[in-house]
């Protein structure tokens, strides 16, 4: 069960491909970061130019011990990193799934790169995976993240307070979403009409 869940994953559709992360996606990962340079973000983890090496060295350990399951997001046509998202906090025994670890280059963040990438995560962990439940966590001043999740059709559980530390080393309180398999048919089918209405800006990110 396990590796099922943590097993990499080449995903693709709408012009978005999602590629089981490597240290060869860092140098893509770096670029991407400097568009916006979104590590001076205070509610995201997105690294600096001279830690993105140690990020995807992280996420890969987090990998290895069935925690999380990274992916470089990347635009079909000309193989440009676009970003990076994950699975993680896996729970095999109740079949579910967080969507997180996700930002995206400035120069996308307005385009139709965050729900493509979310329609294929949502689809892979209920269609192939079997979950019971898919979850999100963002920080509760990231007002845009929340936008976004709630524009998939996920469901606001909750806050939890004092709940994690911020890369400044302030406690942040924490916003949960959660989206089950029972509601995801309905949820895919507003997003793939969605994408196939003209471009509209949408918020991104979580």
């Amino acid at each position: 069960m396990t590796s099922a869940f943590a097993l990499p994953t080449v995903l693709q559709a709408e012009g978005v491909r999602l590629e089981p992360l490597t240290m060869a996606h860092a140098p893509g990962l770096r670029a991407a970061a400097a568009d916006g340079e979104l590590w001076n973000l205070r509610v995201t983890s997105v690294p600096r130019p001279e830690d993105t090496e140690a990020y995807v060295a992280q996420a890969l350990e987090m990998q290895a011990r069935g925690e999380r399951l990274p992916w470089a997001v990347v635009d079909a046509a000309s193989s440009q990193v676009l970003g990076c998202t994950s699975y993680h906090d896996i729970v095999p025994a109740v079949r579910r799934v967080e969507i997180g670890y996700t930002w995206y280059a400035r120069s996308v963040q307005r385009s139709h790169v965050n729900t493509s990438a979310k329609l294929l995560l949502m689809a892979h962990a209920f269609d192939t995976l079997d979950c019971n439940v898919v979850g999100w966590r963002t920080d509760i001043l990231n007002l845009a993240s929340q936008r976004a999740i709630e524009r998939l059709g996920a469901h606001k559980d909750g806050v939890l307070r004092c709940h994690a530390l911020r890369r400044d080393g302030s406690i942040r309180d924490t916003v949960m979403y959660s989206l089950l398999n029972a509601e995801w048919p309905a949820v895919r089918a507003r997003l793939q009409a969605r994408l196939q209405q003209p471009a509209a800006p949408q918020p991104a990110g979580d």
